[in-house]
């Protein structure tokens, strides 16, 4: 099983919304069953609030399901628990590494680092752009899954 943990500020916006998107994504793929998929967040401002209305808008919109989210907050032994910790921008990385020690195994990553272009996902949360944070979580997500199939780590 390969476990993947996205991972954002809050978890309200980013994170469930990749979270959700890849569920989806390899779910159509037929390979629901190869994944645990979950989300979390760097900080502890919104444990226990649920999905950011606009994330659950557009999630709406594109008839992507999702389930009853609350935001949690990343625990150092994640870093053991998953093989993929992916962080939506610079901050989130530099935060994710602090918190679990270090990362010695190369399993953080951020999500369009799989793209070719490494720009950070921007926080719809301040931006109020959801539609694009949309658009660049499911070009890192799609990018993320020919990376698992191109490596041989998906089947």
């Amino acid at each position: 099983m390969i476990r993947v943990l996205f991972l954002c500020h809050g978890n309200i916006c980013r994170s469930p919304m990749a979270q959700y998107v890849f569920e989806d994504m390899v779910a159509k793929e037929g390979k629901a069953e190869a994944f645990y998929i979950d989300s979390a967040a760097t900080s502890t401002e919104e444990i226990g609030n649920p999905i950011h209305r606009g994330t659950r808008s557009k999630l709406i919109e594109k008839g992507i399901p999702f389930g009853d989210h609350r935001a949690v907050q990343l625990r150092k032994a994640d870093y053991k628990n998953y093989d993929y910790l992916i962080g939506m921008d610079r901050y989130n990385i530099k935060n994710i590494t602090r918190m679990v020690g270090g990362d010695k195994e190369n399993k953080v990553y951020k999500l369009l680092d799989f793209t070719g272009h490494s720009r950070d996902i921007a926080d719809p949360w301040y931006t109020g752009e959801f539609e694009t944070t949309y658009q660049d979580v499911q070009e890192g997500c799609r990018a993320f899954l020919k990376y698992l199939k191109e490596n041989g780590i998906l089947n």
